[in-house]
């Protein structure tokens, strides 16, 4: 059987550890140095690599742990060198007196093929409705 969102799947793994080791260097290389993206700290949008790290990665990551992207249920379509997945995503979050809570969402990327690799053009994250909007990180 094939699976033609198998390169998809495969690029949000590979992302989804990095956001767990909190690893932004490899992260960054997955991405177009153009990328858009949407997310539950950028009011409306963040442009660029730079300001994708420093507006919502470097702002989320270290206070969350248990992070995966929950691959097995990924939609999405792949069209010659264009394509785009959603794909929910779990984790842990913490409340500010250290007291821990399920922290589920939404993800979304649009991405282009530059020669055999994917790389993200667009983000857009959303925690699931009713998770409380901010982790304050491990005690």
């Amino acid at each position: 059987m094939s699976d033609e969102l198998k390169p998809l799947r495969e690029w949000y793994d590979m992302w989804g550890i990095c956001v767990a080791a909190v690893d932004f260097e490899s992260a960054r290389s997955l991405f177009a140095k153009d990328v858009v993206s949407f997310g539950t700290h950028a009011t409306f949008f963040v442009s660029g690599i730079d300001a994708l790290q420093d507006g919502q990665w470097s702002k989320v990551w270290p206070k969350i742990s248990d992070f995966e992207f929950l691959t097995s249920d990924l939609i999405g379509a792949i069209n010659d060198d264009a394509a785009w997945a959603a794909v929910p995503w779990a984790s842990t979050g913490y409340h500010e007196d250290g007291s821990s809570f399920d922290r589920p969402g939404r993800a979304t990327v649009t991405y282009r093929r530059e020669g055999p690799k994917w790389l993200g053009t667009h983000t857009h994250f959303s925690l699931r409705p009713g998770v409380p909007p901010q982790s304050f990180g491990k005690p």
